[in-house]
């Protein structure tokens, strides 16, 4: 057996193979970090780095690739064709639990709904283990013991690498265009692989899908698990649904006000956790104190500090314009907002209405902002460009008043100024908390 990719994934994936038998090599383009070579190390686990043996990798009757390598990849090519099964680290962990999986996939909002379904399960005191896209791998994981249960985040790169893997309940939660050159510019190609979610799903178990944001329509006779639609624009035939500031289940009822989450978006991430909570036999009385205890992960709408009755908010894990679009509904309070990075062929039309009626003041954050600047320079009272983050956080400020929101939600890349998204969110965060003390300090000395 070969691993490709020495990642989180890779590693989990060799350390899990290895204790069960199998003769194990891994191969890392890149370089392995010297906390997985340790590990590697330990169990007896060959590998190598910069650079993939070819003659090794094709006398394997099965490959293991980290979802991160695309098809089209050298190794890949010279793959494709021979009698090797490629399969993703989660596929492989499947074929060593007997827990009943919750996956959870979609464009936007799956760290958040599957941190919430962990934490509504978790807090109902069932034995479940979170893996995925978050945490350590689930095959790493399963060298301490199976779970009764298993919240798992997948992204399109990993369903596309399941042959068998089954989850009980599967939640998608809306599909919009990402990764589409990963699908040759296809979202047709996207939205299959999504969808993948359910392709081995059988009778009693169950899809839980957004119906707003999925062309369920389109799929609806290939799927033969039980599937619970929920909707924030409709409750006719919905087994959840959002109106007027309240979540609705089929027997009781709670305002969002009352849980951590706020905007339409979370709403419908709300709705898919807890219905997947319910068909687990998580009770109401725990759902709504979960609601109300739940943090979500940083860089995810989170609620960096206030400043003279000014509000900040670090939405640095928004790197598309359909993300943005949900933070822009999330406030109703006038907005100063922090955008920009590396373009990924952003349609900024999308999100128009919104900023016409909610930013007064927009700060470019990024080395080329032209395309930002040409598309909101008629809409935007105030607009200013800076390579600066802490510049981009005093402007704002400056800009501001008492009860408007400074946002940070970039709708691109960071990597022009930035190591990745949570390199520029924790620095925002960073920056606040530094302008946060001076106002302190002034204050003190009046």
């Amino acid at each position: 057996m070969t691993i490709l990719g020495a990642g989180e994934s890779g590693t989990g994936a060799a350390l899990l193979a290895a204790s069960k038998g199998y003769a194990v090599f891994v191969s890392e383009y890149g370089q392995i970090s010297p906390e997985r070579k340790a590990l590697l190390e330990s169990a007896g686990i060959p590998f190598e780095e910069g650079g993939h043996t070819s003659e090794r990798i094709l006398a394997s009757a099965l490959v293991i690739k980290s979802p991160g390598i695309s098809p089209a990849a050298p190794v890949m090519k010279l793959i494709a064709g021979r009698e090797i099964e490629v399969i993703d680290e989660l596929e492989f962990a499947y074929r060593f639990t007997s827990g009943k999986i919750i996956a959870i996939t979609g464009t936007n909002g799956k760290t958040t709904t599957t941190l919430l379904t962990y934490h509504l399960m978790k807090e109902a005191g069932l034995d479940v283990g979170l893996a995925g896209n978050v945490g350590k791998s689930m095959a790493r994981q399963l060298m301490d013991g199976d779970r009764d249960y298993w919240v798992v985040e997948m992204s399109s790169f990993q369903l596309d690498g399941i042959r068998t893997f089954r989850p009980h309940i599967g939640i998608l939660l809306n599909i919009t265009p990402d990764h589409l050159d990963r699908y040759d510019y296809s979202l047709e190609k996207y939205t299959d692989s999504k969808f993948r979610i359910t392709r081995n799903q059988t009778p009693g178990e169950y899809l839980i899908i957004n119906a707003d944001e999925t062309p369920l329509e389109s799929y609806r006779d290939r799927i033969s698990a039980g599937i619970r639609e929920v909707s924030t624009a409709s409750g006719d035939g919905r087994a959840a649904w959002y109106t007027n500031g309240t979540l609705h289940f089929s027997d009781f009822a709670i305002r969002q006000d009352e849980t951590s989450l706020r905007g339409a978006h979370n709403a419908a991430n709300m709705l898919c956790a807890v219905e997947a909570a319910r068909l687990c036999g998580v009770s109401e009385n725990t759902i709504r104190k979960a609601l109300a205890s739940f943090r979500n992960a940083p860089h995810r709408l989170e609620f960096v500090g206030k400043i003279n009755e000014v509000s900040f908010f670090n939405d640095s894990k928004a790197t598309n314009v359909d993300a943005v679009k949900y933070a822009l509904g999330s406030f109703s309070e006038p907005l100063v907002w922090i955008a920009g990075g590396v373009d990924k062929g952003n349609d900024y039309g999308l999100i128009m209405e919104e900023v016409n009626r909610k930013v007064k003041a927009l700060i470019c954050l990024g080395m080329d902002n032209h395309k930002l600047r040409d598309a909101f320079h008629d809409q935007v009272t105030d607009l200013m460009e800076t390579q600066d983050i802490r510049q981009a956080v005093r402007s704002a400020m400056e800009y501001a008043e008492n009860h408007d929101v400074v946002l940070l939600s970039p709708a691109c890349a960071s990597f022009d100024l930035f190591r990745n998204y949570e390199d520029r969110g924790d620095q925002f965060r960073n920056a606040v908390t530094e302008l946060q003390k001076e106002f302190e300090n002034k204050t003190m000395e009046q």
